[in-house]
C-alpha cells in the first residue's frame, strides 16, 4: 500500500460520515484491517479517541446505524475516483 493510499484511508476512516462500507469499495479493505491500520499509525491516544468515537452514537461508521435518509457515500461535488477531491466549477 503507497502513501498516498494509506493517507487517504486514514482521512476517509477519521471522517465520521464515511462509513467502512465506503472505504471497503474504493480500496477493498476491511473495517478489521482499517482499524488495525489505524492502530498501528495512529498515537495510542488518538487512536482510542478514534474508536470511542466510532462506537459511539456521533459516528456513522457502520451503515445499520446511519440515517437511512442518508443514500450515497461521498459529496455530489466530489469527483467519482481521484482521490475523492473537489472538481474545479
Amino acid at each position: 500500500m503507497d502513501l498516498i493510499t494509506k493517507d487517504r484511508i486514514i482521512e476517509m476512516a477519521w471522517e465520521d460520515r464515511t462509513p467502512f462500507e465506503a472505504i471497503k469499495i474504493q480500496f477493498g479493505i476491511s473495517e478489521a484491517a482499517i482499524i488495525q491500520l489505524m492502530r498501528k499509525e495512529l498515537k495510542r491516544s488518538s487512536f482510542n479517541l478514534w474508536r470511542k468515537r466510532v462506537n459511539s452514537g456521533i459516528s456513522q461508521k457502520h451503515l445499520n446505524k446511519r440515517n437511512p435518509e442518508i443514500s450515497r457515500f461521498k459529496c455530489a461535488l466530489q469527483r467519482t475516483i481521484t482521490h475523492n477531491k473537489i472538481s474545479k466549477r
